[in-house]
């Protein structure tokens, strides 16, 4: 006890140190809105030693990785890691801190599995996920870089009840350990390893006979898979999406039933692009249900480390995360990228700034990681630096941002659906034309659509609209506002500003083409017909991604991340902006403040003209905040 309790004090006055107790957090929010994230690997006796090194580093928001359900010993036998749990919550609430645990979805492995008869796939065979013609998700060494040789890795069907029932279970008890949050790993359809791709799985019996249950129609005969104009097909893909939207509202329930605080928060690497669609994990579906997500974000194909993106990789990433945080109405978005991986011509601290200013200016949470792994740091002092000047100015990248006057842009969950490819050359097109144009923009969605007060909203070819979108857009041209329609109309509404050349998606096209000489007032019609609101002027160049908003103390921030120069793989260092503007309309002085990325607040003085003000910004090296109080 004598021991226990050293221990514990030395962590509270490391806490005090860094300022770790739990910050001044404002109605509406919880702790997950101020994580500043690290992970560390829990083995049983190590909970003090994690606790102190996050502590020491800056860390706010400890993962620690020991899954139970996700490893059939402790799926079976979970006492010995629950004793693990239960000590590592103790020392970081002592030390002021919250801690959440790692577990798995829906896979699960069994460590040197070619050595014993006790494996999940050879006990229990029929929980597993199955292609169409029967095979089941059964992976081996090399199969994944977590996949060690001699390991047997299973994918367990969602609809496996004895399974899901002792999955409950194990959620329970991890809640009665005092931990701070369950994170829930890829739970996701087997669709993502070599090979099945494009299975479109699981054709399980007992997916299989709930599909049918449902919808009267049998998957293995019914549909035409990866044939999206068939109406079975579609209930499929619904199907498949709203399965994991309900298994995570069941684990946050069992976990709630037990820890009323406790929070749930999925890790997915599923954006905005057609993966979703293809795993399972809709970001748009999961944020009802959860308290956070952890986005593991990637799309496309290569590599996607921070040292090797280019401007328009940074653009397209903002646009994605700028769509989390539309989705997620006022709940925390936590951000695992990786910043490098042992790059010859670029060393690793750039990137991570690189990094963590490209999220906090959109409101997300920065976890620091290496490589591809979750634990760890590419550079200690780095981190350091980052997350003590990110706790130092929390409040202006973490309070609510909410609209003053701007542009919608329309996320059409049916049409990314069911038209991916179309859908996102149009609304990403569409959003990097406003943030290089420097507008304030909203994204809107279904639910966030009749309560949207802009005076435009643009729909970027969106394909699909529910008779209730109708009713709520029916009602946005009868208040007199304006909507236009770029690409295909389904609105059958008058009046409508209509562009059937969608110009979001010729950028897009100019923008992969020739990302350096890419104008955005190349889409001069476009850009001209916009209704804009005129409370915040911006003058910068189109390397410069911006957003606006207003934080409920009343005060106007432009957020300005800067991409110029930058060159994947071979320059991480931004081309400083000088001369960037911001014209505020106030008939009073106000306080202005200057916020550069990693630097102290400088307080700006404006020449007024009328009843605005102008304030030229000092230069914009990677990135900065412009903050007015009126």
């Amino acid at each position: 006890m004598k021991t226990k309790v050293a221990v514990s004090a030395a962590l509270l006055l490391g806490a005090c140190a860094w300022g770790l107790l739990t910050p001044d957090i404002p109605v509406g929010q919880d702790w997950t809105h101020y994580v500043r994230i690290g992970a560390y690997g829990l083995k049983g006796g190590d909970a003090a030693k994690i606790v102190r090194s996050a502590q020491e580093s800056g860390v706010f928001g400890i993962e620690v990785d020991n899954d139970i359900p996700g490893r059939y010993e402790s799926f079976v036998h979970p006492e010995e890691k629950l004793a693990a749990i239960r000590a590592v919550a103790g020392e970081a609430h002592s030390a002021g801190n919250h801690a959440f645990v790692y577990i798995a979805g829906t896979e699960c492995i069994t460590a040197n599995a070619d050595q014993t008869p006790h494996t999940l796939a050879k006990e229990h065979p029929d929980w597993l996920q199955r292609k169409i013609t029967g095979e089941p998700a059964i992976f081996g060494g090399g199969s994944a870089f977590w996949i060690r040789k001699g390991d047997e890795d299973v994918w367990v069907s969602p609809y496996a009840s004895d399974w899901r029932k002792i999955y409950m279970e194990r959620v329970r008890q991890i809640a009665g350990t005092g931990i701070d949050g369950i994170y829930i790993d890829i739970p996701y359809w087997m669709t993502h390893f070599d090979g099945w791709e494009d299975t479109w799985a699981s054709f399980d019996d007992f997916t299989v006979a709930e599909f049918k249950k449902q919808t009267g129609l049998d998957a293995k005969h019914d549909l035409k898979l990866g044939d999206f104009s068939d109406p079975g097909f579609h209930k499929w893909v619904e199907f498949r999406i709203q399965t994991f939207t309900d298994f995570l509202h069941e684990i946050d329930q069992n976990a709630k039933s037990v820890n009323p605080k406790i929070k749930t928060i999925p890790e997915i690497y599923p954006g905005i692009e057609e993966e979703a669609v293809r795993v399972g994990a809709d970001v748009y579906s999961l944020y009802p249900v959860v308290d956070a997500i952890a986005h593991e974000y990637e799309f496309g194909s290569g590599g996607h480390m921070a040292s090797g993106r280019t401007p328009l990789d940074w653009f397209r990433y903002q646009v994605g995360m700028h769509a989390f945080r539309a989705f997620a109405q006022g709940k925390a978005t936590w951000i695992l990228n990786y910043s490098w991986d042992g790059d010859k011509k670029v060393s690793a601290p750039e990137p991570m700034m690189n990094l963590a200013m490209s999220q906090v200016m959109v409101g997300a949470n920065f976890w620091d990681a290496p490589g591809h792994s979750m634990a760890g740091s590419n550079d200690l002092p780095t981190r350091k630096k980052i997350f003590s000047w990110i706790q130092e100015h929390e409040k202006t990248f973490y309070l609510p941002r909410g609209p003053i006057d701007p542009v919608g842009v329309y996320f059409s969950p049916e049409t990314r659906n069911f038209h991916t490819k179309e859908f996102l050359a149009s609304y990403r097109g569409i959003l990097i034309l406003l943030m290089q144009k420097h507008l304030e923009f909203q994204i809107v969605t279904p639910r966030t659509l009749a309560n949207f007060h802009g005076k435009t909203l643009v729909l970027p070819d969106v394909r699909e609209l529910s008779d209730a979108e109708k009713s709520s857009l029916r009602r946005f041209v009868a208040d007199k506002k304006q909507l236009i329609v770029t690409g295909t109309d389904v609105t059958g509404l008058e009046p409508v500003t209509r562009f059937p050349e969608c110009p979001g998606k010729a950028y897009e096209a100019m923008l992969e083409k020739d990302f350096d000489h890419a104008s955005p007032d190349s889409q001069h019609s476009f850009l001209d017909s916009l209704k804009v609101g005129d409370s915040i002027h911006i003058k910068a160049a189109a390397q410069v991604a911006t957003s606006i908003a207003r934080t409920p103390d009343g005060r106007l921030h432009c957020f300005f991340a800067n991409f110029a120069g930058l060159k994947g793989g071979s320059n991480p260092v931004q081309t400083p902006q000088t001369g960037v503007e911001v014209t505020v309309q106030s008939k009073s002085e106000g306080q202005a403040v200057f916020l550069p990325f990693l630097g102290t607040p400088q307080t700006l003085k404006g020449v007024r003209h009328q009843d605005s003000i102008t304030f030229e910004l000092p230069a914009i090296t990677k990135g900065a905040v412009f903050s007015f109080a009126p």
